[in-house]
């Protein structure tokens, strides 16, 4: 294999290691939805690996959620990646929706925009959308995962204009 293939490659495969590791802990109303009622609000943490550009990174980020409506959230992500060269950083704005009627298992359907800056590369821009299920728990403990798709609006420096990668959740209402 070439090297700019070994890049697209390395590049879809990010993502993988990039959802390999998430938690998040919700401050709501209590309750069996309260993780997910109007005025909850959420804070994730992202930790793990990936490979892009022939380089091992280290990965770090944070996200923000509130919940306008029962169920419906808006978020934030921000994210580095470490320890590579080039150094990458993403943003990605979010709307999930939890169904939150079901007692045990709640679904969820979310969106997103993603914009990846690459140290001296042009920007890279992307939108999806995951579905997925959180599990309750005891406690106000929710366990949740499901798939994420995402495509890329300039397929010319990705091997696929689209990659699929499992989400691991972990919500926590106090």
């Amino acid at each position: 294999m070439n090297n700019t293939l070994l890049k697209r490659l390395s590049f879809v495969l990010i993502f993988l290691g990039a959802s390999s590791m998430a938690s998040a802990a919700s401050i709501g109303t209590g309750g069996i939805s309260g993780a997910f009622s109007k005025g909850a609000t959420s804070v994730g943490i992202v930790a793990g690996s990936g490979r892009a550009f022939n380089e091992d990174y280290i990965i770090f980020g944070v996200g923000v959620g509130y919940y306008v409506f029962d169920g419906l959230e808006l978020g934030i992500d921000v994210q580095h990646w470490f320890s590579g060269d080039p150094a990458i950083s993403k943003i990605s704005p979010q709307i999930r929706y939890v169904f939150i009627q079901p007692k045990t298992i709640k679904p969820y359907l979310g969106v997103f925009y993603r914009k990846t800056f690459i140290e001296d590369l042009d920007d890279a821009n992307s939108f999806g959308y995951r579905a997925g299920a959180y599990f309750s728990g005891s406690n106000g403990v929710y366990i949740g995962g499901g798939i994420v798709y995402e495509e890329y609006e300039n397929c010319s420096r990705f091997v696929d204009c689209s990659s699929t990668y499992p989400e691991i959740l972990i919500s926590v209402s106090f």
